[in-house]
């Protein structure tokens, strides 16, 4: 497995280390999934776990990379040793892979990487509002009943968008991946939705 991966630029490095900190904004004591085969990183985050052994309900955010030189690796670190090594980038793009590894139950459960069909487009202005209606909810029930509030979550993320969950809509705005007046397609294999946005992928169990 490789110990250093190396993005093909500092901007690229500088983009790993933005989609971590929108990631570690959601779960300080989150975790990242780094996935490389060849030249291509696979980065993906945890945005809500799901339940149950198969983690039903679980929404991924996923962002690609290129890679400089080929590499290999799979591993779960934390979100705070990626904003580490990113925070400073040097002249060069290297990125040292953390030597501690963190826990994640959704890490687990492996998206298909094939067998996607088309199931439409939806506007990414759509799902930003649904996203900002969703966080003004959901911020109003934290408030009020504090730890408490877990039901109302479950509700607001779990309604329907256009066919989507509206859990999708809130990975895609919290993460970045919305480009205002974009369109977002929508494919579905087995029992996974993708939503693949201008800016990343949001993957639903």
């Amino acid at each position: 497995m490789s110990d250093v991966l190396h993005l093909v630029d500092v901007a690229a490095l500088g983009d790993l280390g933005r989609f971590a900190g929108r990631a570690r904004a959601l779960d300080e004591q989150g975790a990242m999934r780094l996935q490389a085969s060849g030249d291509v990183l696979a980065a993906w985050v945890g945005v809500l776990p799901g339940s149950g052994i198969l983690s039903e309900g679980a929404v991924l955010g996923l962002r690609t990379f290129a890679l400089a030189e080929p590499a290999t690796c799979d591993a779960v670190v934390p979100l705070g040793a990626v904003t580490d090594r990113t925070s400073r980038p040097g002249r060069d793009a290297t990125f040292p892979l953390p030597p501690t590894r963190a826990l994640a139950a959704w890490s687990a459960v492996t998206p298909p990487r094939s067998g996607w069909e088309p199931a439409g487009e939806l506007p990414a202005d759509t799902l930003a509002e649904a996203a900002r209606s969703g966080l003004v909810e959901v911020g109003a029930a934290v408030r009020e009943r504090g730890a408490a509030a877990g039901f109302v979550r479950d509700r607001v993320w779990g309604r329907d968008v256009d066919g989507v969950r509206a859990g999708g809509a809130f990975a895609a705005f919290s993460l970045g991946f919305l480009a205002p007046g974009s369109s977002v397609r929508v494919l579905r294999a087995n029992r996974w939705t993708r939503l693949s946005c201008a800016g990343g992928h949001v993957l639903m169990r």
